[in-house]
């Protein structure tokens, strides 16, 4: 008699699957989260690395700003020096323009009356003269007219007197009394010579 164990036949027999595999053995850890702690890892070491250059070049500029520091006090001393100097130069200047103003203004009228002085004719004499500015004014007496006008002919000649004008005249008992303005310069005005009066015409 022939015995059948159909539930031995009935059944397949159990193959083991196998596992698929990845190429890369993480040792239970996940690939993206790996890549995750990874691109922290690199982040981390970047700003590491910008904090170290950036606090270099702080330190660079430091030293620059020290040595800076330095150079400025050490140039202090001379700066202020410097400073003295152009204020006494200043103040020199001042005072030289001063003494030069001073003798302009009493080589005027010494000038003048030297000038005036040599222009009065016999029979005239002056009474008083007052400079303002440029501007002249002469009072005197004379025993006629012709001796006051020959004083305006003899002002008229002198380069540095412009324009003598009689601004008036009266008599006075026997004399003559007038008065006569006119302005002055230092610089006479420059005389048209032949060569000049060639090369304008």
């Amino acid at each position: 008699m022939i015995r059948i164990n159909l539930l031995t036949e009935g059944r397949r027999p159990v193959v083991a699957k196998k596992a698929r595999w990845t190429g890369l053995d993480l040792g239970g850890i996940d690939l993206p989260s790996a890549l995750l702690v990874a691109m922290a890892v690199v982040g981390l070491l970047v700003a590491l690395g910008h904090n170290f250059l950036l606090g270099r070049k702080i330190q660079t500029r430091e030293a620059e700003r020290v040595e800076a520091q330095a150079e400025v006090d050490r140039l202090a001393p001379i700066i202020k020096e410097v400073e003295e100097f152009r204020a006494k130069k200043a103040e020199l200047e001042r005072k030289v323009d001063v003494i030069r103003n001073l003798k302009a203004n009493q080589r005027g009228p010494v000038e003048i009356m030297d000038k005036i002085s040599r222009a009065l004719p016999e029979l005239l004499w002056l009474e008083s003269m007052q400079v303002i500015s440029n501007d002249v004014t002469i009072q005197g007496r004379a025993f006629n007219t012709n001796a006051v006008a020959n004083f305006i002919e003899n002002l008229d000649k002198v380069p540095e007197f412009q324009e003598p004008i009689l601004q008036d005249t009266a008599q006075q008992a026997e004399v003559y009394y007038f008065r006569v303005t006119f302005s002055f310069s230092h610089t006479p005005p420059v005389e048209d010579t032949p060569a000049t009066a060639t090369a304008g015409g």
